[in-house]
């Protein structure tokens, strides 16, 4: 499709009398336009069309009605239906009331382009470069972020499912792309195991039974691969997206044996959860574990501008695997901001966000007090209340020693670097020293032993005992009250967004999904704003208000 991108639009006369005289009092459509016009432009997303061929849609309303869809919960057909049949949708979107809208299948190939062209965060992105213009978000102000999970969209299945299921997707893909090929080369009794969907209760439920089928069906995988990888087969098969899930797969569940047999990984020797494939439809999708917590799918994380002055909007939108760490996600998150010049001045996180060398970079690059509690410290001497933990040693970084509270120095320094490939400094006592003191069970349980110490390296060791120092005063707790407001934030996005649940399959698209509800939520809360409606407080139970008074 073909663009000529048209510099302004306008609400027809027609379309804006009928409006104002059905909505007299005005609906969001009708503010969003009369206060910020139509948001996008058509020169925004003018490289993602060609020059020449069949007229495409405005993208201006096919972003417009990609944020519109989320706002309201619709999916595509029903957007479409709307843009047709809504008054205050033409009139945001200025159309003509004769105007038949478009096809829904138009925002499924936008989303394609946007995605393709890299172009996905230009939905947060334009929205606000046009509120920095109307001074209703700024920069060097006070943000918070937090994250939480998203289950992806599909099925849990368990190990011998997903072998089937990605033995079975291969085969489709492939009667779709070389249906010849596949009839001469597939036995006709691979009908039977593989023509329909992968259900446990027609899989045997013994141990050995349940074994024995898995290692079968890891026989016709390899059975598939020879014969992809034969002279006679087309090259370009074994680049297919499918059958490299498949030979991924077949690496992460069997072991190959002599003569083409193939033996079933035991659950030890599976990989990691960062790496292991849990379904072919959606290789991307990995489990992760928060606690008690489990879940299949991304996590996401929402950055949200908090100064008392203007709208809570939210200034950032992160998706990332669902293993990845809160402090692994902080750099792209403020790499964001600033290519957005949005950086704050103060940053309120929690505690998975704050680590020693995120505490250093976000104030050298970019100037950031990053502000949450320090994670806790875990030793026993600490958790007991009466041994010695680091903070009970004195460390004098010119000298490379280390002075216990017996008066003891350390006998080695030595440098190392840790299983998170941090820089470390791993410091002993002597033995001598350490068999002889009185405290040595406040040191260490082990009875003969000497105490040794594992430091972050000097910067990083400072940073974080300041920020435990820090953590402990009043005045952080009065500025920290700002975060828990982000908790809010993902409830409204959970329960009237669908944050938690991704539409589409992959990383990539539920990003795209993620954008366009931080820009849906972004415009509900402007309404809200200009209606002068006040954020709402935490909700309390009717048990819970009656007997606060009694608890006092």
């Amino acid at each position: 499709m073909s663009l000529q991108p048209t510099q302004t639009y306008v609400v027809p006369a027609q379309t804006a009398r009928v409006a104002k005289a059905a909505f007299p009092k005005g609906t969001l459509c009708l503010q969003l336009y009369d206060r910020l016009e139509t948001i996008f432009q058509d020169q925004d997303f003018a490289e993602l069309f060609p020059r020449r061929g069949q007229p495409a849609a405005a993208p201006f309303r096919l972003a417009l009605v990609t944020v519109l869809q989320f706002v309201e919960g619709l999916s595509d057909r029903a957007a479409a239906d709307a843009v047709r049949g809504r008054l205050d949708w033409k009139y945001l979107l200025c159309l003509d009331l004769e105007d038949p809208g478009f096809d829904h299948s138009v925002l499924c190939e936008f989303r394609a382009r946007l995605l393709a062209s890299g172009a996905e965060r230009r939905l947060l992105e334009q929205l606000l470069e046009l509120l920095q213009a109307h001074k209703l978000v700024k920069a060097r102000g006070r943000i918070r972020t937090d994250s939480t999970d998203v289950v992806a969209a599909i099925r849990t299945m368990n190990r011998l499912e997903r072998v089937i299921e990605t033995l079975r997707a291969a085969l489709n893909f492939l009667a779709t792309v070389v249906p010849e090929w596949l009839q001469v080369t597939v036995p006709v009794a691979w009908l039977e195991r593989y023509g329909r969907r992968a259900e446990d209760s027609r899989f045997p439920q013994q141990e050995t039974e349940r074994t024995a089928y898995a290692e079968m069906v890891g026989c016709d995988g390899y059975a598939l691969f020879a014969a992809l990888y034969a002279e006679s087969a087309p090259p370009w098969l074994r680049e297919l997206p499918a059958v490299e899930t498949l030979r991924q797969v077949w690496v992460q569940t069997f072991l190959p044996v002599y003569e083409g047999g193939a033996r079933w990984r035991d659950k030890a020797d599976l990989p990691p959860g960062g790496q292991y494939i849990n379904s072919p439809y959606d290789p991307e999708a990995h489990y992760a574990k928060k606690r008690a917590h489990t879940w299949l799918g991304y996590k996401v994380h929402l950055t949200e501008a908090c100064d008392d002055d203007l709208p809570y909007l939210i200034t950032n939108v992160h998706t990332t695997a669902a293993p990845t760490g809160d402090n692994d996600a902080l750099p792209a998150i403020h790499m964001a901001l600033a290519e957005a010049a949005l950086l704050p001045s103060t940053h309120l996180v929690d505690t998975g966000y704050v680590e020693a060398k995120r505490l250093i970079e976000s104030r050298e690059a970019y100037g950031i007090d990053l502000l949450g509690p320090t994670p806790g410290n875990h030793r026993w001497q600490f958790q007991q209340g009466h041994g010695f933990e680091l903070s009970s040693f004195q460390i004098d970084w010119e000298a490379k020693k280390a002075s216990c509270p017996g008066g003891k120095h350390s006998a080695h320094w030595r440098p190392a670097i840790d299983h998170r490939g941090n820089a470390v400094v791993n410091i002993t006592f002597a033995k001598s020293d350490c068999s002889a003191c009185p405290h040595l069970t406040q040191c260490t349980t082990a009875t003969g032993k000497r105490r040794s110490l594992s430091v972050r390296v000097q910067p990083l060791h400072e940073a974080l005992q300041a920020a435990r120092q820090r953590a402990q005063t009043e005045e952080f707790k009065a500025h920290y009250k700002k975060r828990a407001g982000i908790e809010g934030t993902i409830s409204q996005g959970v329960r009237a967004f669908g944050l938690r649940r991704s539409r589409y399959l992959g990383q990539a698209k539920t990003a795209l999904q993620h954008i366009a509800i931080a820009a849906a939520i972004n415009l509900v809360r402007l309404g809200a704003w200009w209606e002068g409606i006040e954020p709402g407080t935490t909700r309390v139970s009717a048990f819970a208000r009656v007997m606060q008074p009694v608890a006092a």
